[in-house]
């Protein structure tokens, strides 16, 4: 019987679209990236992507290139013979072996170093590797690769191999962050609030209160769905069992006592640089100045428009109309 994909939850057309356009290129034989913020569940789409494919029933091998050095990634990826270098007492079968037949997902990908990314170039370009100390061999490996790297920048500066990314590319998957998907956040906060309940071994989820929801909605989720998920559970293990989650714990570090970093020593008048004096058109100088400031400020505290307008000294919909002028509001980052 055919694995199910994993369940994705979501009711928004900007999610909808992503799942439509997994289902369009899953059949295809071809190396795939999919690219977006952290926590946006990339290895979720990497799985769906291969559960969806001809390779179903073999192998899906994961591999997270920032967990290791340039050399353990190396032999975890291609292996190794016994005696190949200091204790290497025993062959290693690497990833790219173990995926054969089936698809390899490489996460952070673009932290691979550049011997790597040659290795990688060949696997994929020719489907020919090399163990350490090895002679060549011949795998069918379909690899997709995730980041939230700018990889098309990363290769115009020489951080990312260029022939690897046109490979990598033959089609590339972006996921929305979550603020692009509010009409989600409701339906994956009572997902995760429920699984937390029955971790809890409580008998029922009596709901959020309209304050809860009200900040969920609000709340610009950085760490989109993940920072969403350990919000919610934390909230609801918080909370009255028998009662509704009345507030949403955004921030688990907020305390009287949380240690601050030192600030900065200042600059002395003698080391300290001129800022350089803006020429140009005084309007669009205005402009650029208030759109830095009101970015600068939403990202401090978290995309949440509350917060910040209270920041900024200015009401709620001040903010909002001020957004919406300098075209922040849905604006896709």
């Amino acid at each position: 019987m055919q694995p199910t994909p994993p369940s994705l939850l979501g009711e928004s057309p900007a999610f909808h679209a992503v799942l439509a356009h997994v289902s369009r290129v899953a059949p295809l034989e071809r190396p795939l990236l999919v690219i977006g913020e952290r926590g946006t569940g990339k290895e979720l789409i990497a799985a769906r992507l291969h559960y969806l494919s001809r390779r179903w029933d073999r192998p899906f091998v994961k591999v997270n290139c920032a967990a290791l050095t340039e050399s353990l990634l190396d032999s975890e990826l291609f292996g190794h013979e016994a005696g190949a270098f200091t204790g290497a007492i025993r062959r290693q079968i690497g990833r790219v072996e173990q995926a054969d037949g089936g698809t390899l997902f490489l996460d952070e990908i673009a932290t691979a170093s550049a011997a790597v990314q040659e290795k990688l170039l060949r696997a994929v370009e020719y489907g020919e590797i090399e163990r350490v100390g090895g002679r060549t061999q011949t795998v069918d490996v379909r690899v997709i690769g995730a980041t939230n790297a700018d990889l098309p920048a990363l290769a115009e500066t020489g951080r990312f191999r260029a022939d690897l990314l046109d490979r990598l590319a033959f089609d590339v998957v972006t996921l929305p962050p979550l603020r692009a998907r509010r009409e989600d956040i409701p339906v994956l906060a009572e997902h995760f609030a429920l699984g937390m309940v029955r971790e809890l071994e409580r008998s029922l989820f009596p709901g959020f209160a309209p304050r809860a929801l009200e900040q969920l909605l609000d709340h610009g989720w950085p760490g989109n769905v993940r920072e969403l998920r350990n919000a919610v559970e934390r909230s609801v293990a918080a909370s009255d069992p028998e009662g509704l989650v009345e507030e949403i714990l955004l921030d688990p570090f907020a305390s009287a006592w949380r240690p601050t970093a030192p600030a900065a020593p200042a600059p002395s008048p003698d080391t300290a640089e001129e800022a350089p004096i803006p020429t140009g058109d005084f309007q669009e100088q205005v402009r650029r100045f208030e759109s830095g400031l009101l970015e600068t400020a939403l990202e401090r505290h978290r995309f949440n428009q509350r917060q910040t307008a209270e920041a900024l000294g200015l009401g709620y919909h001040q903010l909002r109309g001020l957004l919406k002028k300098h075209g922040l509001i849905g604006k896709p980052e």
